[in-house]
């Protein structure tokens, strides 16, 4: 839900509350802030300069705190995607009261009217934000995309770097981007569809009032530039993911695939919103078959999102292969510093694997303290996305108690009935007996309280 935009912060006073039940920091301890002044100041040195890379950055155009830069360049066949991150461990050091806090934190944690960040904005959004007003510290990344999407991480460094433009993804030209741009993403994505890959990409969600004063939820798709840049991250962190595990050390993002219970309550999804998923289709098929600019279509992906176990993080482990369902391959995040912590310490394990060094032994240590941390921050972000869509949900029906919805039954549990809405992207629960999964039912909306951010229906068919 970091993605739900409230321009008119109509939720306002529901988000304040949010913000206090789960104890969203407002702002930094002072000796954290001071630190990141003292360490903003710091000149970068002693790094191989790269400013004659056109590198560029692509981004929500409101985006200040910019992980990523890119360029791209054709070596025969291949694509060499040059990917700049922000070195945030030029700035930040081990025990530092910077990186106490972080590991406090975990992780940014994102409201639709704001932020909590990882780091201090005089770093995340100004001195190590790759912006384009003069040079940064960076991390350059070289990734070899062969054209069939395989790709091998080439190389690794610290160096100075300067990003030519910022670029929007709602306002980027194609003669803005590299060449290559979209050839490189194409192979990218098409590689995921050969390997079975189920990973989605859902809508951005927007809330306003209609005409008659009531709230409405509108699904934005993602646009193809944000799809493109997203293929760009997702190669590098393949590429950092595979070079890791060769070197026997690591922490890998993983997940399992959706249980069968999972599976078939998105089948029952699928019902509800009138979309036909063949029998003998997996959900991966079927996901990829979808059109993000179907409204319907677009909230099923948004539900499959939200169906799923749930990603983790695990250290490498000798004999065991760390697999993400999604990606259907082994994957690290290494690609946004600026926004989790466990991307500072695989970029330094990285920078030591790909010049042939050790792996400082603070780092290898972080990998099996990290898991834990990154869990909490997750589960924090999730409960805070549960939360802002409990008051979404209930601002959309307040004012609509007495309206009679059609809903499909997609669980049953001690709870009672889990029911999809058939016009809407609500799930709820209500009393409903003699039903099975796959039932359709009328449902009368008795109340939506945004304070309480409940909402409850009754069965009357």
């Amino acid at each position: 839900m970091k993605a739900l935009r409230d321009p008119d912060h109509v939720l306002a006073e529901g988000l304040a509350a949010i913000r206090g039940q789960f104890r969203i920091p407002a702002s930094f301890p002072p000796p954290v802030l001071a630190a990141a002044e003292a360490a903003a100041a710091r000149a970068p040195t002693g790094t191989p300069d790269r400013t004659t890379i056109p590198f560029v950055t692509l981004d929500p155009a409101t985006s200040t705190d910019l992980d990523q830069a890119f360029a791209i360049e054709a070596a025969g066949p291949d694509l060499l995607l040059h990917y700049a991150i922000a070195d945030v461990a030029w700035f930040v050091t081990d025990g530092d009261p910077i990186d106490t806090e972080a590991w406090q934190r975990g992780a940014t944690t994102y409201l639709p009217d704001g932020k909590a960040g990882l780091y201090p904005p005089v770093l995340a959004e100004r001195h190590a934000s790759l912006l384009p007003d003069g040079p940064r510290p960076a991390v350059v990344f070289t990734t070899r995309v062969a054209p069939d999407g395989a790709v091998k991480l080439e190389g690794a460094e610290r160096a100075l770097i300067r990003s030519r433009a910022k670029l929007a993804y709602d306002a980027v030209r194609d003669d803005q981007v590299p060449a290559g741009f979209a050839e490189l993403a194409t192979r990218i994505t098409d590689a995921e569809a050969r390997r079975g890959a189920a990973r989605t990409d859902p809508p951005e969600q927007e809330v306003e009032r209609d005409d008659t004063g009531h709230f409405t939820l509108a699904l934005r798709p993602q646009l193809l530039s944000e799809r493109r840049n997203a293929a760009l991250s997702l190669a590098t962190n393949l590429a950092v993911a595979d070079a890791l595990y060769a070197a026997g050390t690591g922490l890998f993002r993983v997940m399992p695939a959706p249980d069968g219970r999972a599976v078939a309550r998105l089948r029952l999804t699928a019902t509800a919103f009138g979309l036909d998923w063949p029998a003998a289709a997996s959900l991966a098929d079927f996901e990829r078959g979808l059109d993000p600019g179907d409204a319907r279509q677009s909230a099923f992906l948004l539900a499959a999102r939200r169906a799923g176990n749930g990603a983790s993080y695990q250290p490498y482990t000798p004999g065991r292969v760390p697999w993400h369902a999604a990606m259907a391959a082994t994957y690290a995040h290494a690609t946004a510093p600026l926004r989790r912590l466990a991307d500072r310490y695989v970029i330094r394990a990285v920078l030591a694997v790909a010049n042939g060094q050790p792996v400082p032994a603070e780092v290898s240590e972080a990998f099996q303290r990290l898991p834990d941390v990154m869990r909490k921050a997750d589960a924090l972000g999730n409960q805070v996305d549960r939360a802002v869509i409990d008051l979404v949900e209930a601002a959309m029906l307040s004012g609509r108690e007495g309206e009679v919805f059609d809903a499909v039954v997609t669980d049953l549990n001690e709870g009672g009935a889990r029911i999809q809405l058939c016009a809407l992207p609500v799930v709820a629960r209500t009393v409903a007996h003699g039903v099975e999964p796959g039932t359709r039912i009328a449902v009368r909306l008795v109340s939506a309280d945004t304070e309480r951010r409940q909402i409850t229906f009754t069965r009357i068919g």
